[in-house]
């Protein structure tokens, strides 16, 4: 509850307090939470606390988990106590007044492969006459390395991108802009405390590191990928842009819609082993508008603390700000998969879409992906939304 007038159907309702980095006019960026349809703006409230005064969230994040629990117990205080009322309502501004930014700098950027329907749909749809799933996939997290650096905040414009693409019939690559542009639907995890080179992350651990999750949307040139993919995966159909949320939903604040993973078959290694769960998470994709998908993350194969812990049993090093993102979220029904190409079965089945037959992006096309995790006999905890507009190759 919370002395605060928030809309029943708010995804910000006073459990949640996501935080993000926002900026009024030409003032410098700086970390606010949101309330509603108000950000408390932090820097101002508390200016003691230097984190809150930057423009990312890392400086926050490297605090570690014991700092996130003390913040997130001080702001459930703050909105739940009407003592606060005064203390907090001049540091209240309107989220339709303000500009929300990246939210963190991305130290390094993983993006996984977790939906079993997704990859079985995937293979079925690349390599008709093979078996979807490739030998590795029930044993180990399948994942690649993208590009930190085209990382962008909800709202940026996306240029086509161009690449070699060649298509079955060709007897050469041609280059272009691609012509087979898509989405993928992703819940995008945010590390907090850093391990060490050499170490290991345990699934046991998992929380102790990330810090919370963004809605993602991971562009994808699927003629380029489908040309460059073999042998080493994805490179340039993905590296172009990578869009996320601008609010970062706390682990703590999802903790009511966690739900267990489903039985693994067959049984995984030790080191993926544990009391594992996943979160009651819808996702909806709205493609100029009209809604065409509702991807559900609860039926997700793998953990997202089998990902952390598979990315880092070699060693590898986890730093604050870095990214690891699920992969495509899609669900068993056709209007619950999570990228156009499953919608539109690689082409040869296209949706309609205000009125027109659609397979693939076109310039001028907006993508709008929101999301939100169901509590048992509780409220929404909204995930905000990630938007992008396609833009002509340059």
């Amino acid at each position: 509850m919370s002395w605060l007038d928030i809309p029943a159907d708010s995804p910000f309702g006073p459990e949640n307090l996501p935080l993000g980095i926002f900026r009024t006019g030409d003032e410098s960026p700086r970390v606010g939470a949101a309330i509603g349809t108000q950000v408390i703006d932090l820097a101002r409230l508390a200016p003691e606390r230097d984190e809150f005064g930057q423009s990312s969230l890392n400086a926050f994040l490297a605090l570690g988990r014991p700092a996130w629990q003390a913040t997130r117990t001080w702001l459930l205080d703050l909105v739940g106590d009407d003592s606060n009322r005064y203390a907090l309502e001049p540091y209240l501004l309107p989220q339709a007044d303000v500009e929300m930014l990246l939210p963190f700098e991305v130290a390094d950027y993983v993006d996984f492969y977790a939906s079993e329907h997704h990859a079985t749909n995937v293979g079925r749809l690349f390599r008709p006459d093979a078996e979807p799933l490739l030998p590795n996939w029930k044993h180990l997290p399948v994942g690649y390395h993208g590009r930190a650096g085209t990382v962008v905040a909800s709202g940026t414009d996306i240029v086509r991108p161009s690449g070699q693409r060649k298509a079955p019939g060709d007897d050469a690559p041609t280059y272009g802009p691609s012509q087979r542009l898509d989405i993928e639907v992703e819940l995008g995890y945010v590390v907090g405390s850093p391990s060490r080179l050499g170490s290991r992350v345990s699934v046991e651990d998992f929380a102790e590191h990330v810090y919370g999750v963004v809605v993602l949307n991971d562009w994808s040139a699927r003629d380029i990928q489908a040309w460059e993919y073999v042998p080493l995966g994805p490179f340039l159909g993905k590296s172009f842009a990578t869009s996320i949320s601008p609010w970062v939903v706390s682990l703590d604040a999802l903790e009511a819609s966690k739900v267990p993973l489903a039985k693994q078959e067959p049984a995984v290694l030790p080191y993926l082993a544990g009391e594992l769960t996943n979160f009651d998470i819808t996702f909806e994709v709205y493609w100029n508008g009209q809604l065409v998908s509702s991807p559900p993350y609860r039926e997700m194969y793998w953990s997202a603390a089998q990902m952390l812990a598979h990315l880092s049993v070699n060693g590898a090093s986890v730093r604050t700000g870095d990214l690891f993102a699920s992969g495509t979220v899609s669900g068993a029904e056709k209007e619950q998969r999570g990228s156009f190409l499953e919608l539109s079965w690689g082409g040869r089945e296209p949706i309609t879409v205000n009125g027109e037959q659609r397979s693939f992006l076109a310039d001028g096309d907006e993508v709008t992906i929101t999301a939100w995790a169901r509590t048992p006999n509780g409220p929404r905890i909204g995930l905000g939304s990630v938007t992008g507009k396609i833009l002509p190759a340059v």
